[in-house]
């Protein structure tokens, strides 16, 4: 928005105080749009059916409730334990607003691996995690037996 563009809404409900506020908001609300096509890597879709369409929408309305949550859990979390900042940006700089793609692309490569002979697992390997895996899992209230016990 440049300083000559007066923000419109439809809602004429709202005062000229309420509708500048709102419009405040407006990069914050583009920004998670911007995620659809990064971080879930969306292509584009040719949906017909109005039933098809509305489960997309209420598929990504979850997957990004999911996002929102990690992303206060985390932050809380940081907030209670005096955590001022998170080493999850690449060469291991600091975070203070962590976000839920670097929480994944933190545990994007663990792994349990399993070794089967004839139908039968002879030996299961657990991943093992890193300090900051660990730290970002206690901090979610997250117990680390989840990646360590066989579902």
């Amino acid at each position: 928005m440049t300083a000559c563009t007066p923000p419109l809404t439809n809602d004429r409900r709202l005062s000229v105080q309420e509708t500048f506020a709102a419009h405040r908001r407006q990069p914050a609300i583009e920004k998670r749009f911007q995620q659809l096509k990064s971080v879930f890597e969306l292509a584009p879709l040719f949906l017909k059916a109005e039933a098809r369409i509305e489960a997309f929408c209420f598929v990504y309305f979850l997957a990004r409730l999911v996002q929102a949550l990690i992303e206060r859990e985390l932050r809380r979390g940081m907030q209670r334990a005096g955590v001022p900042d998170l080493p999850l940006y690449p060469e291991e700089r600091t975070c203070q607003r962590p976000t839920a793609e670097q929480v994944f692309r933190l545990f994007a490569l663990l792994a349990r691996h399993a070794l089967t002979v004839a139908g039968q697992d002879v030996r299961i390997i657990d991943p093992e995690l890193t300090a900051l895996q660990e730290q970002v899992l206690r901090l979610m209230g997250i117990s680390q037996t989840v990646y360590a016990t066989r579902s």
